[in-house]
């Protein structure tokens, strides 16, 4: 199992959660799913957003089979509008690669976290663990509570079926 600032502080804080390491390319929800065998539903994915008042930007986590809303997110900050940045924007921003911009790994790094409801319907949920190829499930409890997360609908599902 791989080690990193993620594990380390889930150990610490004794927060469970199960390590999967993964191949370490970018890879999607769907595809992540596939290869741990779980739900696609249950594998969720950090998406940046950018602000159009001057404010950090914020961390939107969205199921796998589902694309990040921008209305539905601008709604839930009180924002009139919201963006999502380019893939090199998003790595600038967290500095973090496409495939491993993780809440956990960016705590304490000033960014809001607004988890798509649809992930209260799981005890656990599967995210990435601030790297590419290694991936956390971790209760949806612990998982707002680390990341101070805000619950919203934000989310609406991809025409395709899955990773966006």
């Amino acid at each position: 199992m791989a080690t990193n600032n993620v594990t380390r502080l889930l150990e610490a804080k004794k927060i469970p959660f199960t390590a999967f390491d993964l191949p370490a390319e970018k890879l999607g929800a769907l595809e992540t799913a596939a290869l741990l065998k779980v739900p696609a539903e249950q594998v969720f994915k950090t998406i940046v957003i950018k602000r159009d008042k001057p404010a950090k930007p914020v961390l939107a986590v969205v199921s796998g089979t589902d694309e990040v809303n921008l209305k539905m997110v601008a709604t839930a900050l009180g924002d009139k509008k919201v963006y999502l940045p380019t893939q090199k924007e998003a790595e600038e921003i967290t500095h973090l690669q496409a495939g491993g911009i993780s809440a956990l790994a960016l705590l304490n790094k000033g960014f809001n976290v607004l988890l798509d409801e649809t992930a209260l319907l799981f005890d656990e949920i599967h995210v990435s663990g601030g790297q590419r190829g290694l991936n956390i499930r971790l209760p949806v409890a612990a998982f707002i509570e680390i990341t101070q997360a805000k619950t919203a609908p934000i989310a609406s599902p991809l025409p395709s079926g899955g990773d966006a």
